[in-house]
């Protein structure tokens, strides 16, 4: 008896440290067939994303399609212990530039369970298409979290309407509640939620801040640029709903400067990305973790 007692204690000090679910998002800088390319870039990525069982990608910026299968092929090779899928949006944009998300996850920690691409406005109608690239949202089922079934609204905005697309994001949030019945809701991406695109009086006006019930995680004063001059909030992780709140790893949140923890040159980092991935860990759900692990 005190030998099994022993052993699930044990074994509950070995999940707790290595299970939780870490969620990422990372802006590549116009990731297409350069980076995909550049062995270096794709390998400081690789480092990057292993460490990630979910990450938004945003501006991805490629025609053909190929970078983010060469990527996704090679996270593969280079993790042989999990393994990778994606899920992308179509390419987006008012004009003739034009991004994609994607969403890289590991298949064999998560199920995707619905996605749905945010409708541009059709012209006509009373509302003002705010939004230079419309969100792109994913529903996970994940049986090793306490947390089993959430939303991911991944959006990138752009710098000149930071404040009315992070304000009209209030709204797809309450439609994505009301049409998947799902309070657990997480809002990620390079919202450009700081330094000169965003003000303090500008910011009571944004339905996103102003809603008590959403938790900002990523805080005003952290910096997730790489270029040491600035030092700018601008890729935030939004939390909205009990189970998905109460399941977040107190101090988790933060961004990732990989060009400290991969001792790189800024010049080097800046071949990567200009931001850092911000990244979220949520609990683990150790009974289920036990019963297929121990």
């Amino acid at each position: 008896m005190k030998t099994a007692v022993l052993l699930f204690v044990v074994g509950l000090c070995v999940l707790n440290a290595t299970s939780s679910l870490k969620i990422c998002a990372f802006n590549i800088q116009s990731f297409g067939e350069a980076k995909a390319s550049n062995k270096k870039v794709m390998g400081i990525l690789l480092k990057i994303l292993s460490r990630c069982d979910l990450c938004l990608i945003q501006e991805v910026r490629d025609s053909k399609g190929e970078a983010i299968q060469a990527l996704v092929k090679d996270l593969n090779r280079f993790d042989k212990s999990n393994s990778y899928s994606f899920v992308e949006s179509e390419r987006l944009g008012r004009n003739t530039y034009k991004e994609q998300y994607v969403y890289i996850y590991r298949s064999n920690v998560l199920t995707v369970k619905d996605h749905y691409q945010y409708p541009k406005l059709e012209e006509g109608t009373n509302e003002t298409d705010v939004f230079s690239r419309e969100p792109f949202i994913i529903r996970f089922n994940s049986p090793t979290t306490l947390v089993k079934d959430f939303v991911l609204i991944g959006h990138h905005t752009s710098p000149k309407t930071a404040m009315k697309e992070m304000d009209e994001l209030y709204t797809v949030f309450k439609r994505i509640c009301k049409k998947w019945m799902t309070d657990n809701v997480m809002i990620l991406g390079d919202l450009n939620a700081g330094c000169s695109y965003v003000t303090i009086k500008g910011w009571r006006a944004v339905r996103l801040r102003t809603d008590p019930k959403l938790r900002w995680l990523i805080g005003d004063e952290q910096d997730t640029t790489v270029r040491k001059k600035t030092h700018c909030a601008y890729d935030r992780i939004i939390v909205h709903g009990r189970e998905i709140v109460s399941s977040i790893v107190p101090g988790s949140a933060q961004p990732f400067n990989f060009k400290e923890n991969f001792h790189l040159t800024e010049g080097e980092a800046l071949e990567v990305s200009d931001h850092f991935p911000v990244e979220v860990d949520l609990k683990p759900n150790h009974r289920y973790l036990l019963r297929h692990e121990l």
